[in-house]
């Protein structure tokens, strides 16, 4: 059941894009403010519903607090920052290297080669879905988006180390709430530093926030905590790849964009490279 509870949340990342075309004119740090605290929010729903003390405090070390808030601060801050100096598409790549860095982490002695060639093999499945239909003539990587690249592969670094080190500690999911609120309070502080703020929002992006925050944006980071906690590890880690192609599915599903061949061939490739990588 963690295994499963695991791809939920995987399956809620594929998600991500498809709701952001509801968001999309939210300045980036005010809506991750808007999506962790309703993130937050839902640690305090959940015991009153089961009739928990509200406040209880958390059962967090102070490095645990330290690796939860660079983990899931700083990966999105590093991000959206990234995407200021190089170009969306060399970002995305580049930050999917976590999957196969998790891959490698998690992985025993003995099978990292296999979880290294497992790993590759979807994170060319990956690179196919982002690159399909791009002019690969004009993706080169130059000096001048080196920042940029330097933010991306932060991201990508941060995620997985962030994603291991759930698995070595025992705290609660409920931590993912507190958590949560200071991320929040760091993304308001970064909102009002670095944007101007859009408050007087549409229904369609108010939906489109809560469903961020309830999914992919909030909600998943729970279940994420489960999965890499107690479920199999290396086949999450592995399963990771396929975000980017529920995305470009969800994409063909709403009409946004166009079934294609490519996205058939980069589904084998990250089902063979689990196949590798967790073979036993």
């Amino acid at each position: 059941m963690p295994t499963f509870i695991g791809l939920v949340a995987i399956l809620m990342w594929g998600a991500l894009a498809l709701l952001g075309t509801l968001t999309a004119q939210i300045p980036a740090f005010q809506l991750l403010f808007i999506c962790f605290s309703i993130s937050a929010g839902l640690l305090f729903v959940k015991r009153i519903l089961i009739k928990e003390a509200l406040f209880s405090p958390p059962s967090l070390g102070y490095k645990q607090w330290l690796f939860g808030i660079i983990g899931l601060f700083g990966f999105h801050f590093c991000y959206f920052m990234a995407l200021k100096f190089a170009p969306a598409i060399q970002v995305s790549l580049i930050v999917y290297l976590w999957p196969l860095l998790l891959t490698f982490f998690v992985a025993k002695a003995e099978a990292r080669l296999k979880a290294l060639l497992g790993g590759l093999l979807g994170f060319i499945g990956v690179s196919l879905v982002i690159l399909q239909g791009k002019d690969l003539g004009a993706l080169g990587i130059t000096n001048d988006h080196l920042i940029g690249y330097s933010l991306a592969i932060s991201c990508a670094f941060i995620w997985s180390s962030y994603s291991w080190s759930l698995s070595k500690n025992k705290g609660s999911a409920d931590d993912i709430g507190w958590l949560s609120l200071a991320v929040a309070l760091l993304s308001l502080v970064a909102h009002l530093c670095l944007e101007t703020s859009a408050w007087n929002l549409k229904a369609s992006e108010v939906i489109g926030a809560i469903l961020l925050g309830l999914g992919p944006v909030g909600g998943a980071f729970y279940l994420w905590d489960i999965g890499m906690k107690k479920g199999n590890r290396s086949l999450l880690a592995i399963s990771s790849f396929a975000a980017p192609l529920i995305t470009a599915l969800s994409l063909v599903i709403a009409g946004i964009s166009q079934w294609s061949s490519v996205l058939l061939l980069a589904l084998i490739l990250v089902i063979l490279g689990g196949w590798i990588a967790n073979r036993s």
